[in-house]
């Protein structure tokens, strides 16, 4: 089963890089590719552009070969829209292989947003990360298709190749990119919420205020 991790990653932090490593225990696959989104449809722009956001998720990996970088989004022009990566990763793996995609309980709340949302589950399994302090609000179209589709267990997953949600409660670890934008912005040390190249990297940059 291929996995993919998207997200901004604006910085990547240990609460990325955690996750994504329980995530290829649990669901017992091979790595878990991290795709950075170009530009992202539905919030701000992030505050390190493409190239630095791409170099920093690669150097945050470098010692994890469970883990790898996806750049795809970042070659492609506009608005980064989930459906077309996955139409994209389907056509490479063929129609057999399962498929799936980690989102967050935030993300998937407004799910019936996205772009060509109807046709997602067509071409993935979906993984939906439970957030602390997000819901997903009863008898909306996102909690309604989480009940139709939901996954019993990993092993669903890997039975077909798409059109099953799997809900996982990670271990908490509550560390937020927007946080550490903030707290870096203000001066104040985001060591250990991240892995130090990347801290220092940040600084040679100057990124986000350092």
């Amino acid at each position: 089963m291929k996995v993919i991790y998207g997200g901004t990653f604006d910085p990547v932090h240990h609460g990325h890089l955690r996750l994504a490593v329980e995530l290829r225990e649990h669901l017992k696959v091979p790595e878990i590719a991290l795709v950075p989104c170009h530009i992202p449809p539905h919030r701000e722009s992030p505050g390190a552009s493409s190239d630095r956001r791409l170099e920093l998720l690669r150097l945050a990996i470098m010692e994890e070969p469970g883990l790898v970088v996806d750049g795809r989004e970042l070659n492609r022009q506009g608005t980064s829209y989930t459906a077309d990566t996955l139409r994209q990763i389907r056509e490479e793996i063929g129609s057999d292989e399962p498929l799936a995609m980690v989102v967050g309980t935030d993300s998937f709340a407004g799910f019936d947003r996205w772009r060509e949302w109807e046709r997602i589950l067509e071409l993935a399994h979906i993984i939906v990360v439970v957030r602390p302090g997000y819901d997903i609000s009863p008898g909306s179209a996102p909690a309604e298709l989480m009940a139709a589709r939901a996954a019993d267990a990993v092993s669903d997953l890997h039975d077909s190749s798409s059109g099953r949600i799997l809900a996982l409660e990670p271990p908490l670890m509550e560390i937020s990119a927007t946080g550490i934008r903030e707290r870096i912005g203000d001066g104040r040390s985001p060591r250990y919420l991240m892995p130090d190249s990347v801290w220092r990297r940040i600084c040679e940059f100057g990124l986000y205020g350092a």
